[in-house]
């Protein structure tokens, strides 16, 4: 095997998961900072693989990308969504158990950037129509990681995956052991 093989296996998976991401209609940072490639190569991938693919073309998205962790607490369907989502990511690998000893920048790369497609898509396949998009996706697996907005906690009295706010001063409860919600009626 020549040394210049390698080099090119490594463009090839660069350009595979950039065009996966892009499919997964993520902006064009996330895609920088998950594959390496530059602005203009991942606007060539786009215009030469997927602009005209189909009637459903994927979107490109414009601006900053979410940043409000109360977006995966917000609600019970949210709280739920999220949950899946961080599980998967714990189960596949994207999400390791503990930083062990790796810095916060070292999340993004190309193994770690095709098992989060992996966790999404298994995702998106459970919840027929998902709340949470890529992007969202992307900021939750970096709060998790972080741990200064989110963490994940176990359910107080099943030990059910939760992602709750990480300054929350409750004890947490999953959604089918916390008490029912009395409305009044009147």
């Amino acid at each position: 095997m020549r040394i210049s093989d390698d080099r090119y296996t490594r463009d090839r998976e660069r350009l595979d998961l950039g065009l996966r991401l892009i499919r997964h209609e993520a902006r064009t940072y996330t895609i920088r900072q998950w594959t390496g490639l530059s602005d203009d190569r991942i606007r060539k991938l786009y215009r030469s693989y997927v602009k005209n693919e189909d009637a459903h073309s994927v979107l490109r998205h414009r601006g900053k990308s979410p940043r409000q962790a109360a977006f995966f607490t917000r609600n019970t369907r949210a709280r739920q969504e999220s949950a899946v989502l961080a599980s998967l990511c714990r189960l596949i690998g994207v999400l390791p158990a503990a930083p062990a000893g790796e810095s916060r920048h070292s999340l993004a790369g190309l193994g770690r950037g095709e098992l989060l497609c992996q966790a999404y898509e298994s995702y998106r396949s459970l919840m027929g129509t998902p709340l949470i998009s890529f992007e969202h996706a992307v900021f939750l697996l970096n709060a998790l990681w972080r741990g200064d907005e989110l963490v994940i906690a176990g359910c107080r009295d099943c030990g059910a995956v939760l992602v709750i706010d990480r300054w929350t001063m409750r004890a947490p409860c999953c959604i089918v052991c916390a008490p029912p919600v009395d409305l009044g009626h009147a």
